[in-house]
């Protein structure tokens, strides 16, 4: 039977799924400088499928316009129809960048961090997942046998992502049943989160091609730890030298640095709404499970809302070149291009004003600080919920100023409208629908 190959047109929405339009691939070369249509209210589907109330309505045009460094073809060898996408920019009809694009959103935010302090970021995420077919036993985290108990797909999904152009600095079983984490090593910030949505994509797409399936939803079932995102990132001036270490400054951090982190801090609360956006993100977010809850910025601890990560001297990178941070309170129900967006205005911010950094917390528990020497040290619990979050969002300007008034519209009433969904849900309904679309 004769086939025609499907090429997709893809981005990333507010709820962090990738959508797009497909066309037969031998249109290609048209297409990739004529796009293809796209609608303003599609960005104002839900995580659970419904559409929220959309300040477009039927009305309006927009284009899907691909970017020729993020095209992925995956070919499992299986018979199985090839993949072909490409990650797109969202444009007006008249070629002009769509005020609502996730992309262009980012690449706005790193350019002001350039061209007003002079600084570039690095960023690299890692991601968690579950694998469902990983055929796990007791005891296993960590252990060689659960590498070989989930037999062909660390191995096919290695090699997929560097058939995308995409190398895993490391990959390892984590500590929940069938939890996997992949590492990758830092680049620019659109690179970032465009390999972000890819491995996502290649992680399901393994999975799918081996009768199984995986989850990135920050819980998988309530009594279960959850998968989380973390952000590293770090600073490096224009002539490509690092410039956030300073072994003089507190716990090695550079003065731009300490500005931009204080930035991020005093706005962490109000940020949670867009770097953990969902009701299901506050099931992970609980004291005491090596996750953020507190908005402290803290030397090596993986329970700080802002890690100062460690660095090697068996490296062979310098303590400078080595020297980031590690934004934790994220998961992967967020779209990538805005978390990183919001985190970069947030520290620009603190840049601008030149904010004080709070004293980073050394091997001290936030929860164990009564409430004097939290306020003193500018600590406070992060929101539980997703309502708390939206509501500390409401009453925050600044962080509503990060992004266009449009685009606030929009991302309030896509949140608030999921958040209408589950609200008569237990945890553990909560869990079985978030696995299904993550």
């Amino acid at each position: 039977m004769n086939r025609q190959p499907i090429t997709m047109f893809c981005y990333t929405d507010i709820s962090g799924q990738v959508r797009g339009k497909g066309f037969p691939t031998h249109l290609l070369e048209k297409r990739l400088s004529s796009g293809i249509g796209w609608t303003p209210t599609n960005i104002m589907f839900t995580a659970l499928g419904t559409i929220a109330p959309s300040p477009w309505g039927p009305f309006g045009d927009l284009v899907l316009m691909p970017d020729k460094n993020a095209e992925v073809r995956l070919d499992f060898g299986d018979g199985a129809p090839k993949e072909h996408f490409f990650l797109s920019d969202v444009l007006n009809t008249d070629g002009t960048s769509w005020e609502c694009c996730p992309r262009m959103l980012l690449r706005n935010a790193v350019e002001a961090l350039r061209r007003e302090a002079g600084l570039e970021l690095r960023v690299a995420f890692e991601h968690e997942f579950v694998y469902f077919g990983a055929n796990s036993r007791l005891g296993d985290g960590y252990a060689l046998d659960a590498v070989r108990r989930h037999r062909a797909f660390g191995e096919i999904f290695l090699g997929a992502l560097y058939g995308a152009g995409i190398q895993a600095d490391s990959y390892l079983p984590e500590f929940s049943p069938g939890q996997f984490e992949v590492t990758f090593p830092p680049v620019d910030p659109q690179a970032a989160c465009d390999q972000a949505v890819i491995l996502r994509e290649i992680a399901r797409a393994t999975a799918y091609h081996l009768n199984e399936a995986v989850s990135f939803a920050p819980r998988v079932a309530p009594s279960e730890l959850g998968n989380g995102l973390h952000i590293h990132f770090s600073f490096w001036d224009k002539s490509g030298s690092p410039v956030g270490y300073d072994d003089e400054g507190p716990q090695g951090v550079g003065q731009q640095a300490q500005h931009f982190l204080a930035g991020i801090i005093g706005h962490m609360p109000a940020l949670c709404a867009f770097t953990a956006p969902s009701p299901i993100s506050y099931l992970r977010l609980l004291p005491h499970t090596w996750t953020a809850v507190w908005s402290n910025i803290g030397y090596r601890d993986r329970e700080a809302g802002i890690r100062i990560c460690p660095t090697f001297e068996t490296s062979q990178s310098s303590t400078a070149e080595q020297f980031n941070f590690e934004y934790r309170a994220a998961d992967a129900t967020a779209n990538p291009y805005i978390q990183l967006a919001v985190i970069i205005k947030a520290g620009l911010e603190g840049l601008r004003n030149e904010k004080a950094m709070p004293e980073p917390t050394v091997g001290i528990d936030p929860e164990e600080l009564n409430e004097t020497e939290r306020k003193r040290r500018s600590i406070v619990r992060l929101p539980k919920s997703l309502g708390e979050a939206l509501a500390l969002l409401d009453a925050n300007a600044t962080v509503k100023g990060f992004l266009p008034p449009r685009f606030m519209e929009a991302y309030r009433k896509n949140k608030q409208a999921e958040l209408d969904l589950v609200k008569d849900s237990d945890p553990a309904e909560m869990c079985r629908r978030y696995v299904q679309v993550y």
